[in-house]
């Protein structure tokens, strides 16, 4: 039993860090997207319907 107290143990410690780090780096800006405004411009706005085309 004491096997298993451990083991969660050692996985709440190891999740708590890869949640530290995941904070850290979407703080130090990991996951900007810094390419997509760049070719918004190219993109449609909005898609038109195709009932909208036929009147």
């Amino acid at each position: 039993m004491s096997v298993i107290y451990g083991l969660l143990a050692i996985s709440i410690t190891v999740a708590l860090f890869f949640l530290v780090l995941f904070i850290l780096s979407v703080k130090k800006g990991q996951y900007d997207d810094s390419y997509t405004p760049s070719v918004r411009m190219l993109f449609d706005d909005e898609l038109v319907n195709e009932e909208d085309q036929e009147d």
